[in-house]
């Protein structure tokens, strides 16, 4: 059986990447060095949907820097036969220990490549069997061909995307390129009440403008923007006419947060802080104590208060940055995830009929 061009694992680790780019579900786990070893075994042994031969994690843990620069078509598939047989003494530089394979198994192979379409799961095999049971998807696989130009991978890598990956992955990818370039022009924000205004560019703006346009219609029952504010400018927009409607007479100081929604919908009006974290500043203990205090002076009692942290995505450095600061009864919700809404509560809250019915 002849064997396809297998390139070295450190040119499957840089390719990775570009296949999976920011915003891919479980990227971590899908570009990092392990799931790159991983698929270099499977290029090695012919673990390659069609081709009948199917890995075990095991073999991945087996592989040396000896035995991965023989890439003769004869010594791989002499590898892939002996892979499988129980080992007898110790493999000098194994590239894994003997217990790392359940994490190859579960983090890289079952969480992060097959969920992202890259690996495929052979059918009927019982969960206890022994049989390997993983290839690599025949397409992802033609994606490492070492004889592709960076053009043609590059080309390659964007029809596999829009063929395997489902449509959520998709729109958490585009956003996230999109987040990624500052065109240098104002962003232009529509507001709930259909009125627009214009912002400066930057990665907070476009949480900021998702906030607006995506987040408030979907979690509030009748949406209204109070405020906008800008570190330059520390006030952008503010609809002064609905604030003193519903009694709020915010000033602009160092307490504002980017955003200030209100949700008219309840019988008393459900006031909404908002931070947009691009890299820091999230609503920590110290931050809702000081808009707690904030909208106490504007005559709203704490049960009327909600607190939120905007992110472009949960795999951006921000938010694993400032998960662990966030305070207990706010909110945490994602541009890239727009119908999620990740709620911080001692007890567990059901998020039934929007924010103010959380309440």
């Amino acid at each position: 059986m002849s064997l396809p061009p297998v390139p070295r694992w450190q040119e499957i680790h840089r390719r990775l990447p570009v296949i999976f780019p920011a915003g891919t579900p479980n990227r971590d786990h899908s570009v990092w060095e392990i799931a790159a070893r991983t698929v270099f075994v499977m290029l090695y042994a012919g673990a390659i949907e069609g081709r009948n031969y199917w890995l075990r994690p095991d073999q991945v843990s087996r592989m040396n820097d000896v035995q991965a620069e023989q890439i003769s078509n004869e010594a791989r598939l002499a590898w892939a036969r002996a892979s499988t047989k129980p080992g007898k003494g110790e493999i000098s530089g194994r590239w894994y220990a003997v217990n790392t394979r359940e994490s190859i198994r579960d983090d890289t192979i079952r969480y992060s490549l097959i969920q992202n379409g890259a690996v495929v799961e052979k059918s009927g095999l019982p969960t206890t069997s022994p049989a390997g049971r993983y290839a690599l998807q025949g397409d992802f696989a033609a994606l490492l061909d070492p004889a592709l130009d960076e053009a043609t991978f590059a080309a390659k890598a964007e029809t596999w995307r829009e063929r395997h990956l489902n449509s959520g992955a998709l729109a958490r990818i585009t956003l996230m390129r999109k987040g990624a370039v500052d065109a240098g022009e104002r962003v232009l924000v529509t507001f709930p009440n259909r009125e627009t205004r214009s912002l400066t560019p930057g990665p907070s703006t476009d949480i900021v403008k998702a906030v607006v346009e995506v987040f408030a219609p979907k979690f509030l029952t009748k949406p209204g923007v109070i405020l906008i504010s800008e570190s330059s400018t520390k006030v952008v927009a503010r609809d002064d006419e609905l604030a003193k409607a519903i009694g709020l007479n915010i000033a602009a100081d160092k307490n504002l947060p980017d955003v200030v929604l209100v949700d008219l919908g309840p019988t008393h009006p459900l006031l909404v802080f908002v931070e947009a974290v691009a890299s820091d500043g999230p609503i920590n203990d110290v931050r809702k104590a000081a808009l707690l205090e904030l909208a106490k002076g504007a005559g709203f009692p704490t049960q009327h208060v909600a607190f939120v942290t905007a992110y472009l995505d949960r795999s951006v450095l921000p938010f694993k940055k400032t998960v662990e600061s966030l305070a207990w009864g706010t909110y945490a919700w994602f541009a890239s995830e727009p119908d999620r809404l990740l709620v911080f509560a001692p007890e567990p809250v059901a998020i039934v009929g929007g924010l103010a019915a959380a309440r």
